[in-house]
């Protein structure tokens, strides 16, 4: 098996970041075959298919380094936008973390853990 360590990949226009993502084994040794990454998209690039070329790009590049799939451990239940666009990548919910997350204006809110084979 050849996973990587932490890796962050970019996603440029313009000379501004508008999209980024990084890539990790989700649990060391007994677990690293599964990877974790987490996304961010600029806010003014929000709605234009940014997110969607990054998590391509994750799944992909995990198959490459030898993942075996991609774990999200927590997705805010409250980011419905996030959840949808994971589930058209093939993502599903496999657990619920009750009051999980912290939320700045909705208090505890439920978390979700999310996963996808890559082979």
């Amino acid at each position: 098996m050849v996973c990587a360590g932490y890796e962050n990949f970019y996603r440029r226009r313009n000379n501004k970041i508008t999209g980024t993502y990084f890539i990790k084994p989700n649990q060391v040794d007994l677990g690293s075959h599964i990877a974790n990454c987490g996304y961010m998209v600029h806010p003014e690039e929000r709605g234009k298919g940014i997110g969607r070329l990054l998590c391509d790009h994750s799944i992909q590049h995990a198959r490459q380094l030898g993942y075996r799939a991609i774990q999200f451990n927590i997705v805010v239940s409250s980011n419905t936008a996030a959840i949808e666009l994971w589930k058209k990548c093939g993502f599903r919910i496999i657990g619920t973390i009750p009051g999980g997350f912290h939320h700045r204006d909705l208090g505890y809110v439920d978390a979700f853990i999310m996963f996808r084979e890559v082979n």
